[in-house]
């Protein structure tokens, strides 16, 4: 790929530009991988290989800081069913799906919660016969299979078809155990559609052991964005035993892209499988809290674990329940790192968050997928839903991302549902929870908006160059905005 040693004649689209001397387009110098000068255009020599900006606009790069890899990647080959308008269409759709290289045939993205049928096995039976065959639920909290597929994975029919929670679980773990070979292209050739929407980094939770994984993708040749990848709890005497802490890189890595990150729990389920641990009932089970998967004296025992060995922790808490007891254990132990997800959140534990400094790892595409789930499910609920104004104006860090292949891996798409909390002709959903764009430009760089992510001398030249002024364009200009090209310590690594 090629590295440039300076953008020509380009736009500053963030708040930095008001510390220029000048309105017009600027030239900015790179070197090393970081930025060394930001000046007026044409008033410096410009040397070497100088990409030219034609006036459109700079960015900081962007970050996706909650993926799937290789989920995401592999989610291209399979039918995709979240525009399925029941159980029966879904059904349907899969009695004539491809047969997979593996014999399985495999949907993913439906939203049971939206259907006014319900899965079951014998509707799904009767269409799909004997072929073994798989639909994933958006939320990845449930698998909805056919009598086949149970008993090829040896699980118990069911009589809805559906696993839930950790068995789920263990069925995409099998499902994403392709050839490595094939996996590792899917992601790269992913990777490669991350970076022309302007990524220049994801962190990787996928259920598996990642840092063998990153060393072989590196290997052949991957170099299209950062990584930081997660670490599951059955693989955290693993990760210490071979030296792994959060920040420390991995494998033979020329471009100084991939890290190990967090140590990932998963304390509770979801809303759409009726699994996130709430302190209210669902609407429509009176005698349905949600679960804690992770029982909080066992919670405290992973992060002392991992905080101890330097590890970050990454706690996936959904419900209210949940979210307090995981930040009980992040008072109690000392550790530091995330909260995934966080869409049901007490107003007491608003303020914890930031005395804490628990940044809030959030998914602002989710409200808009949810808003009519929630609004039935969680009709009784009095903690606040998807907030993210209200966590920004008390101080705590925002990370945006997508939860791909839960939404799609588009970072303007997220600051889009970020800034708009909208996505078609309807009312903006809990309107007082937008943010604006400067928050959600920043939520979705680096650090988040704790960071320090600039377009100034001394930064890191992660950049995009993008179409348009996004101050300047409404919500589907910001979904659809062009990215020009995509720079990663200066070097190219997608350009239109």
């Amino acid at each position: 790929m090629t590295t440039v040693s300076a953008i020509r004649a380009v736009r500053i689209a963030t708040d930095d530009r008001r510390l220029l001397p000048v309105d017009g387009p600027v030239d900015v110098l790179i070197d090393k991988g970081h930025i060394v000068d930001v000046a007026p255009a044409g008033a410096l020599r410009l040397r070497g290989e100088v990409l030219d900006g034609d006036g459109a606009w700079l960015i900081p790069g962007l970050w996706d800081h909650h993926v799937h890899a290789v989920q995401w990647a592999l989610a291209a080959d399979r039918i995709p069913l979240g525009d399925s308008g029941s159980a029966a269409e879904s059904a349907h759709r899969m009695a004539t799906a491809p047969v997979l290289d593996d014999g399985r045939r495999v949907g993913t993205g439906f939203r049971a919660v939206r259907w006014a049928d319900a899965p079951d096995l014998a509707l799904l039976d009767r269409f799909t016969g004997e072929t073994p065959t798989y639909l994933i639920n958006a939320d990845v909290h449930s698998v909805w299979l056919n009598s086949a597929a149970f008993r090829r994975e040896g699980f118990a029919p069911q009589h809805d078809g559906l696993l839930r929670e950790e068995d789920a679980f263990e069925i995409s773990r099998r499902l994403n155990a392709v050839d490595p070979q094939a996996a590792d292209l899917a992601v790269i050739q992913a990777g490669r559609r991350a970076a022309a929407r302007g990524v220049v980094g994801v962190v990787d939770f996928d259920m598996a052991w990642n840092a063998e994984a990153w060393r072989r993708r590196l290997a052949v040749g991957f170099d299209a964005h950062r990584v930081k990848f997660g670490v599951y709890p059955d693989d955290l005497e693993r990760a210490i035993a071979e030296g792994l802490a959060t920040g420390e890189p991995v494998g033979d890595d020329p471009h100084g892209l991939v890290r190990t990150g967090a140590l990932k729990v998963i304390s509770d389920g979801s809303l759409g499988t009726r699994t996130a641990a709430c302190s209210h009932a669902y609407a429509d089970d009176e005698r349905n809290r949600g679960v804690l998967s992770v029982p909080p004296d066992e919670l405290r025992e992973l992060l002392t674990r991992a905080t101890g060995a330097g590890f970050a922790s990454a706690v996936h808490a959904i419900g209210d329940v949940a979210l307090s007891a995981a930040l009980d254990m992040f008072a109690a132990t000392g550790a530091w790192g995330t909260i995934e997800h966080a869409q049901l959140i007490r107003h007491a534990d608003v303020a914890r968050l930031s005395r804490l400094g628990v940044a809030v790892s959030v998914q602002p595409r989710h409200a808009i997928d949810d808003r009519d789930a929630a609004d039935e499910l969680w009709a009784s609920q009095t903690s606040m839903i998807y907030p993210l104004a209200t966590l920004h104006r008390a101080g705590a860090v925002l990370r945006f991302g997508s939860d791909a292949p839960v939404a799609p891996l588009d970072p303007w798409r997220t600051i889009a549902a970020a800034v708009h909390r909208t996505d078609d002709t309807r009312a903006a959903w809990h309107a007082e929870e937008a943010v604006d764009l400067d928050v959600a430009m920043a939520a979705s760089t680096r650090n988040g908006t704790g960071g320090d992510t600039i377009i100034a001398p001394g930064a890191v030249a992660d950049l995009a160059l993008i179409g348009r002024d996004p101050r300047q364009t409404d919500a589907e200009g910001l979904r659809t905005m062009p990215v020009h090209a995509t720079l990663v310590a200066g070097r190219i690594t997608h350009r239109a």
